[in-house]
């Protein structure tokens, strides 16, 4: 009897100590590797760390760990030259897997050429990575990937400081600078990317590094831009969904036989065309427009957009975008299409509806993204922990007040001759549309004064362009071509 309670006890005990202990959140650590990679066809040795690194508190104090992955061309002394990439996701709440095992770093996701998953999952060299231009940090904000806030000795976080807009830059600017003098980056030339709500992140921290940092750009890369806090409600909004509707449309072969005829960048600029000159007006006229006028705006929507007139006049020339993914395919196979890539094609309970049963393209994206980031980081990379892999993290409610960041960017470049931005964008995306993120660079310096130094990019996928592997390659030699044609010649001086 005595030997059964001694079992019963000591089952109790480790019942009971398994489920008080805590995951270590590793704070300030970091594992190196070395590896090698082909890129166009030369072959690079390069060093991976990753690991984590502290945000400091105003008292001195860790407030969060932040964990990255840094990667650097080996046999390079002298760093004042090598430009430095700080790579970031979106979300906001998304880890920084999607550009770095899929984009711009050493190692990419095996899929098909189309960007779909296959099985076995894994990775394999990505032969045109921008490594050889440039080193890369890749970053995960708090709560994404494997970063967390470290609680105070109350045992309480306190969000606002990482939560929001303007609080995720201010303290991503902090973090950056502890790793730039961390790693004796201050001479190099220095770039932001963003993807999706990376770009909200990545146009603020150009105009914080300088104001609180002293830390002065090279160039910002939006990649899918969001609307950067740069005003386009109502008639604006409204109309600029059109040429995103006829891109989709167009791929899916929805349009009449003389505009599935035309090559997608030979029928793209009609469709913006009308839109500018004749769709905006006549939409902000609202009630008031004629009703021929409205009648025969109805009839060219539904011609560019492959939704029927009826429809479009039902929803009073305003065509939900989860309505456009629930109906283009509806009658000729029953089929949605995605949101951040119109491309991809669902599978909803019902044919009826006004939206989507899920997002088509990120459950497949997710496939690959998953197994791939976590095989990836452990075995190869060496860095273990118990910690969960956040591609999603919960960083909700996200404060969006006093979303400036567009302003920002702009005041960036003005205070700082020196600052390039380019614009990468899918054609197929429907949730940053390309002709948004035209519309935002046409907005980003009314007075026209920086336009030149500022460029945009386009390719024939959606929300993540690199995933098509004829747009992984062309995209990576327009990141390339930037970094390389931004840099400054030696001695020349940043003014006007």
């Amino acid at each position: 009897m005595k030997n059964h309670f001694l079992i019963f006890a000591l089952v109790f005990f480790l019942f009971n100590y398994s489920f008080s202990q805590k995951v270590e959140i590793p704070q300030d650590t970091s594992v190196t590797t070395q590896h090698s990679v082909k890129i166009k066809g030369k072959s690079i040795n390069y060093t991976a760390e990753t690991g984590t690194m502290p945000l400091w508190g105003e008292k001195g104090e860790p407030i969060a760990s932040l964990f990255y992955t840094y990667y650097t061309k080996n046999g390079i002394s002298d760093k004042k030259n090598r430009p430095l990439v700080i790579s970031f996701n979106g979300g906001p709440g998304s880890a920084s897997v999607w550009m770095h095992i899929a984009y711009s770093g050493p190692r990419v996701l095996k899929i098909d050429d189309e960007g779909y998953p296959v099985q076995p999952y894994g990775i394999k060299e990505n032969p045109h990575s921008i490594l050889d231009v440039a080193d890369i940090v890749y970053v995960n904000p708090v709560n994404t990937g494997y970063s967390r806030p470290i609680p105070n000795a109350e045992g309480e976080i306190d969000r606002e400081k990482f939560f929001g807009v303007n609080a995720d830059i201010k303290y991503l600017a902090e973090w950056i600078n502890t790793f730039v003098t961390r790693k004796n980056r201050w001479l190099s030339p220095k770039y932001l990317i963003g993807e999706s709500y990376g770009t909200t992140r990545v146009s603020g921290l150009a105009l914080e590094l300088q104001n609180s940092q002293w830390m002065y750009l090279n160039g910002v890369i939006l990649v899918s831009p969001t609307e950067i806090g740069l005003d386009r409600e109502g008639p604006v909004e409204i109309a600029n969904r059109l040429p995103y509707f006829a891109a989709a449309a167009w791929y899916h072969k929805a349009l009449a036989p003389e505009l599935q005829s035309k090559d997608l960048e030979d029928l793209l600029p009609e469709v913006e065309s009308y839109t500018i000159n004749t769709l905006l007006p006549v939409l902000v006229k609202g009630g008031f427009v004629e009703q021929s006028v409205k009648l025969e705006v109805a009839e060219k929507m539904s011609y560019y957009s492959g939704v029927s007139k009826n429809i479009i006049l039902q929803n009073n020339l305003e065509v939900p975008f989860k309505y456009f993914w629930k109906e283009l395919l509806r009658e000729k196979d029953g089929l949605t299409v995605g949101r951040l890539d119109s491309r991809y094609r669902g599978l909803d309970a019902k044919v009826s509806g006004d939206s989507p049963d899920y997002n088509a393209e990120l459950t497949s994206w997710l496939h690959s993204f998953t197994p791939a980031i976590n095989y990836y980081l452990r075995e190869e990379l060496n860095f273990k922990t118990d910690l969960k892999y956040y591609m999603f993290g919960p960083v909700h409610p996200w404060d969006r007040s006093g979303n400036n960041t567009g302003q920002n960017l702009r005041q960036a470049m003005a205070q700082n001759p020196n600052l390039d931005v380019m614009i990468q964008s899918g054609y197929f995306d429907g949730a940053t549309t390309y002709f948004n993120a035209k519309y935002s660079m046409w907005q980003l310096d009314p007075s026209g004064k920086m336009k030149d130094r500022l460029s945009f990019k386009a390719y024939r996928s959606g929300h993540m362009m690199y995933l098509r592997n004829e747009d992984l390659e062309k995209a990576n030699d327009d990141l390339r071509n930037f970094i390389i044609e931004s840099l400054p010649t030696e001695g020349a001086p940043a003014k006007y």
